[in-house]
């Protein structure tokens, strides 16, 4: 497995954990997006829809098994959260076109935050910002949100999370865990 190295010569990984969406979901996505006739932005490829749920950045490649480890740990929802993408937003700092969660379920809030705490005692620490459960349609992009001739609705039901890598544009699974209990 290829591995990047810091300054110091000490191998690391670009590393998030995330909600992986079916093909079937990624089809419907990317054909929906194709519908929105962009005229800015770079489309993310298919292939790499998700839904972040903890994004740890650069992390030394000695850390991921104690990463996994903790997850291990971690108490799951009894059922697994089924979240709705309904609004399509641009995020201007991010400069993303995004498909967001109007409501985000109390059981991947839950989550989360239990992600948070559980790699605290790893030294790894969450931006400080409140959580938007998010697929990200674009990136580069500029201006206003396109009109959608139908309106977004996208149920998103997954059976597991995962810990990816992001290497060269492409996300590679390292890991994965149920969602339920």
């Amino acid at each position: 497995m290829v591995q990047d190295q810091r300054p110091s010569g000490a191998p690391f990984k670009r590393l998030f954990f995330a909600l992986p969406v079916s093909d079937e979901q990624c089809r419907a996505l990317a054909q929906w997006r194709r519908s929105l006739n962009l005229r800015s932005g770079k489309p993310v490829p298919a292939e790499n829809f998700h839904v972040t749920l903890l994004f740890l950045g650069d992390v030394d490649a000695e850390q991921v098994p104690a990463i996994c480890s903790a997850v291990d740990q971690l108490r799951r929802p009894v059922a697994p959260p089924r979240l709705l993408l309904d609004l399509l937003q641009v995020w201007p700092r991010a400069s993303a076109l995004v498909l967001e969660a109007q409501q985000a379920p109390a059981a991947l809030l839950q989550l989360v935050y239990g992600l948070q705490q559980a790699l605290l005692p790893l030294g790894v620490e969450a931006a400080n910002r409140e959580y938007r459960p998010h697929l990200t349609l674009a990136r580069d992009f500029r201006g206003q949100p396109p009109e959608a001739g139908t309106a977004p609705e996208f149920f998103l039901a997954a059976r597991h999370f995962t810990l990816y890598e992001s290497r060269k544009g492409r996300y590679w699974p390292l890991a994965q865990w149920p969602l339920s209990a």
